[in-house]
This record gives structure tokens, C-alpha cells and sequence, in this order.
């Protein structure tokens, strides 16, 4: 029988705390359309019981010690995680290890949980910006399963059974489409001989594999998109799709709006970091970035604007969002154009380049000096690629970023031609 891997990677600290990330390749996007919200639905379910811990059990384990386990769901990926102090993590593994491999999925705790999701859906509805950007991947991606709702709805979580669930744990939370990171103060070999011993309880033909920057790990060959609407891209092209321009009454005081297109994979490699960067300087977290610049202190259309980017395996996502007075919508749909097309024609000089660099590598290693977000990073990198990236490698990436690069990518990309428009009102 073939043995099964499971990539491991480690950050060292000197803090007393200790956090665990197990990453699954399940998501809303491996979904059949009739199971819609059943990768969130999971994720909720795995806190309901094992065969040897009740719910109050699991729930409580951590909690006890001063500590936490959570989860959540993305379109690619659902993510256990925990947070203890470091003499506590045996206590963390076994319980992220049991729930992973060992949840039964009660029948009364199933129906419990569902009323839980479907008071979720209604909270969610209710807020006009979150709805939002759901409906516009839906519209983007043209209802394939990276359109779906990562929530579901009412009619498709109705049809999920006991069954369909320990079905879909057997297919997808099986260690060669895990990964498993720790950030704490532990000696590496000691902690890797601690995981491999608590997956072998569950595992038996398992064993970790420890990686480090640029050692690949091979990960599962499974195929787990219900429907392919993408050929997996491994190199930076991208398509339109089909393009939209709508308006939905909403019965709003205020419009609310996303200007965005597709964009490049995760394997889309230096024009992925291109984007991100030029993404930034539109409408990243800073308040000089030009969208504010332009909208907000200039011409005080709004109160927020931003943009992101997103990227999945087989296509990305760009999107710029702003709220409005209704009246003020057009103008601020001329200068967002105005914005994007001054990339587009005039690439950036020295200077700004390097300014626009330092922010944001500023802003990473800020945000990656948190070790629990390392962790994830570092989980989803080895999901996604079989390795790990370090703080040192994003630097990198993003100080080779030309001038050049970036107005290429500017002209690929954000050409109003490609941009799609939904409007809450």
C-alpha cells in the first residue's frame, strides 16, 4: 500500500504561545451545484463530535487551558486552526488530528447546525457590501462552482446527509491534500516526531515530510473540482469571460460598487506579484493610495474605497469596491477609469516604483511579524505549490518588479474594456 504524505513545515519563535494550521484542499468550488454550502457545512460539523469527544468535548478541550480552535471556509480551502500555550500543543494536535479524521457527523447535531447556518445566510443577505461581492463572483465566473456561495443555500443544505459528509471527509481530508504548519518555540525534531505520531493514529500508512523553502513536497494527485470551468493555468494568461453591467435595487440609501475583472492564477508568478502591487497603490489599506487620493480627500465622493485581488488555482480575481451617495455614482466610476488608465499609459518612474515597494513590503512584513498568520501563509503556499514561501522570497519577488512589468501587466489587466460593473442601490 502506498504511503501517504502529509507536508510539514515549522517557523521557529521564542514566544510562549503556540499556533497550528492544518489546511484541507476542499472548498466551495469542489462543490456539486445540487450540494451547494456542503465544504462550510463540513467545517461547522467537524465541532459536533468524534467518536471518542462530544461537542462540548471538542469545544472545550482547549478552552479549558486558555486556548482556541477554529476554523473556516474559502473557496479552495477549509482551515483548521488553534492557538495554545506551547506546553499545551500535544493537546492541540491530537484534537485537530481526531476532528480531521474522526468526526461522525450526528444526525441531530447536522439538523442543529443547519438552523444555525440558515440564521448565517439571512445576516448575511442583510448586509448589502458582503452580498455584494458574492453576487459579482457569481456573475464573474458564470455559476461555476468558484461563483457558488461559500454559505449555500437553504434548498442545497437541505439535501446533505450524514452520508454525503463522511463521504466527502473519506475523499478530501486524506493527508496528501493536507497540509500542517506550527509556529512556536519547539525543537523541530521533537515536534515533527510528536505530529507523525498523533496522524499515525488515525493514519497508519502516513508519514510527515518536513519542507523547507524551495524543497518541494509532491502533493496528492487527486482531482477534486466537481467541474472544470478553467484549464489549470500554469502560466500568466487570463480570459474575460463575459462581461456585465448591472444595476439591482436594493432599496439602499447609498449605492454600493464593484468595478473588477478576472485576473491571473496562483501560478501566474511575476505578473501575479505585478498585480498585487499596482493593486495596492490603487487601493491598498494605506491612505495615499490613488483611489483615496482621488475619491475621498480630493473630490469627497466617498468614505471607502478599496482594491484587491484575488487568485485561485486556475484564474484570479481583481475588484475595485467603493460606496457612494446614488448621484455621485458616475463620476466616481470616470475617475476610478481616469486611475486604472494612467497605469495603462505611463509606466511609473524610478521613484514611485521604489516608494510603492517599500510600502509594501512594509505592510508584509508587519502583518507577517503576527506568527499565526505566517502560519497560514505558509499552509496555503504548501497546498497550492508544495512548498513553503518565505517573508525573504516575497521581498524578493516584489523588488524584482520592473516598470515595465507593471505597465504590461497594467495593459493586460485593468484595460476598462474588461472591467465589469455591479451596482447595489
Amino acid at each position: 500500500m502506498k504511503k501517504e504524505q502529509l507536508l510539514f513545515a515549522f517557523q521557529k519563535t521564542k514566544s510562549p504561545v503556540a499556533y497550528c494550521v492544518l489546511s484541507v484542499g476542499m472548498g466551495t468550488r469542489d462543490e456539486a451545484s445540487k450540494y451547494n454550502g456542503l465544504a462550510h457545512l463540513t467545517e461547522h460539523m467537524l465541532f459536533k463530535g468524534t467518536n471518542n469527544r462530544s461537542s462540548v468535548n471538542i469545544s472545550s478541550t482547549l478552552e479549558k487551558v486558555g486556548g482556541d480552535l477554529n476554523a473556516f471556509t474559502t473557496k479552495e480551502r477549509i482551515v483548521l486552526y488553534s492557538t495554545t500555550l506551547k506546553e499545551d500543543v500535544k493537546k492541540a494536535i491530537e484534537l485537530i488530528f481526531e476532528v480531521a479524521f474522526d468526526s461522525v457527523f450526528p444526525a441531530d447535531e447536522l439538523q442543529k447546525e443547519k438552523t444555525v447556518i440558515y440564521d448565517e445566510i439571512i445576516t448575511y443577505q442583510d448586509s448589502p457590501t458582503e452580498l455584494l461581492f458574492d453576487t459579482f463572483e457569481n456573475e464573474l465566473f458564470a455559476s461555476t462552482p468558484l461563483g457558488y456561495s461559500i454559505l449555500g443555500e437553504k434548498k442545497t443544505l437541505e439535501r446533505i446527509t450524514p452520508q454525503i459528509l463522511k463521504k466527502n471527509l473519506g475523499k478530501f481530508f486524506r493527508p496528501e491534500n493536507m497540509t500542517f504548519s506550527v509556529a512556536g518555540n519547539f525543537d523541530e525534531e521533537a515536534l515533527k516526531e510528536l505530529i507523525e505520531r498523533e496522524l499515525q493514529r488515525w493514519r497508519p500508512n502516513s508519514f510527515l515530510k518536513l519542507c523547507t523553502e524551495g524543497e518541494r513536497g509532491s502533493l496528492g494527485s487527486m482531482a477534486p473540482i466537481t467541474s472544470r470551468p478553467f484549464a489549470k493555468q500554469k502560466n500568466s494568461s487570463i480570459t474575460d469571460g463575459v462581461l456585465f453591467n448591472k444595476q439591482i435595487d436594493k432599496n439602499l440609501r447609498q449605492a454600493h460598487c464593484i468595478i473588477g475583472c478576472r485576473a491571473y492564477s496562483y501560478y501566474g508568478a511575476e505578473k501575479k506579484v505585478a498585480l498585487s502591487l499596482l493593486t495596492n497603490m490603487l487601493g491598498g489599506p494605506a491612505s495615499n493610495s490613488r483611489l483615496n487620493l482621488s475619491l475621498r480627500e480630493k473630490h469627497a465622493l466617498v468614505y471607502h474605497v478599496d482594491a484587491s485581488c484575488v487568485s485561485y488555482k486556475d484564474t484570479g480575481l481583481f475588484c475595485i469596491y467603493f460606496g457612494c451617495d446614488k448621484k455621485y455614482l458616475d463620476k466616481c466610476t470616470a475617475l476610478i477609469k481616469r486611475e486604472l488608465e494612467r497605469f495603462i499609459e505611463q509606466p511609473l518612474s524610478e521613484r514611485a516604483l521604489n516608494a510603492a515597494k517599500k510600502q509594501m513590503i512594509g505592510q508584509l512584513s508587519i502583518a507577517g511579524d503576527n506568527a499565526e498568520a505566517r502560519c497560514l501563509t505558509i499552509g496555503k503556499s504548501m497546498l497550492l505549490t508544495g512548498s513553503p514561501t518565505s517573508m525573504e522570497k516575497m521581498r524578493k519577488n516584489i523588488e524584482n518588479v520592473s516598470a515595465q512589468m507593471l505597465q504590461t501587466v497594467a495593459k493586460e489587466v485593468l484595460r476598462w474594456k474588461r472591467m465589469n460593473r455591479l451596482v447595489f442601490y
